[in-house]
C-alpha cells in the first residue's frame, strides 16, 4: 500500500518497550519527596512524553536539576525490574530489518538509558540509528531529531514514517514532513492520539506489514 516508505522511525518508551510503570513509579517517587501526598498515578500521566526538564521546570524552575537527578537515580535502579517489550515488537522489527527497511529510534530519553532498554529487550541489533535527547537542541515535537535521524539514514521525509504513542511523535512527524502512525496501546489512549490525525493507527505492531505491503512469510 505504501511501497515508497523505506524508513521507519520509532519512539521508544510506550511504543517499542513498555516503560510505563517505570516512568510512573519514577515520577511518584520524585514528587513524593518534594510534594508529599500531592500526586497520584493519574496525575503523572500528562508528564509522559515531554522532557524531564520541561515537566519539572513547570513545577519549580529552581529545582529542575535536583528533581531530575532524583528521578533518574530511581529510574535506573529499577529499570530492569519494570521494563518489558510490547507484544510482537521484536518479531515485527526483525522482519522489517530483514526486508531491507531502514529503522531508527527518535526519543526524548538520554542515550545511556535508551541503550539500557534496548539491551534488556534484545532490540539493539535492529536499529541503524538512535537519536536521543543528548543529540539535539530541541526535542520532539520540534522536527530537529526526526530530520537528524533521516539524514543519518540517508532518507527523506517523503519516504519515512514516524511511529509513536504520544502527540510529540505525531506532531513531530508532521512538522518534519513524514507519514505518521499512532499506537493504540498508548497509555494515553487511542482516542487521545486520534485527535492529532495520524496517517495510521496500529492496533498491533504487525499492522505495519499491511500498511507497508510486506508479506511477512515470503
Amino acid at each position: 500500500m505504501n511501497s515508497k516508505i523505506t524508513t521507519l522511525l520509532f519512539d521508544l518508551d510506550g511504543t517499542l518497550i513498555d516503560t510505563n510503570e517505570l516512568i510512573i513509579q519514577s515520577f511518584l517517587h520524585t514528587l513524593e519527596q518534594y510534594y508529599p501526598g500531592a500526586y497520584k498515578r493519574e496525575d503523572v500521566l500528562p508528564f509522559m512524553g515531554p522532557t524531564l526538564t520541561e515537566t519539572f521546570a513547570s513545577m519549580n524552575a529552581e529545582k529542575v536539576e535536583e528533581m531530575t537527578n532524583v528521578y533518574r537515580t530511581f529510574n535506573i535502579a529499577h529499570h530492569d525490574d519494570l521494563v518489558t517489550e510490547f507484544e510482537g515488537v521484536r518479531e515485527t522489527v526483525a522482519v522489517l530489518k530483514e526486508k531491507g527497511f531502514k529503522l531508527g529510534i527518535v526519543t526524548t530519553k538520554r542515550l545511556a538509558v535508551v541503550e539500557k532498554g534496548l539491551r534488556l529487550t534484545k532490540l539493539e541489533s535492529y536499529f541503524d540509528v538512535v537519536v536521543a535527547l543528548d543529540h539535539v537542541t530541541k526535542a520532539k515535537p520540534d522536527p530537529e531529531p526526526i530530520v537528524k535521524a533521516l539524514a543519518q539514514l540517508d532518507s527523506t521525509p517523503e519516504e519515512a514514517m514516524m511511529i509513536g504513542d504520544n502527540f510529540h511523535d505525531i506532531v513531530g512527524g508532521k512538522n518534519a514532513g513524514t507519514k505518521t502512525a499512532g499506537v493504540a496501546w498508548s497509555l494515553k489512549g487511542k482516542a487521545f492520539l486520534e485527535q492529532y490525525d495520524p496517517d495510521f493507527m496500529l492496533e498491533h505492531m504487525s499492522d505495519l506489514f499491511e500498511i507497508l505491503g510486506v508479506n511477512e512469510h515470503a
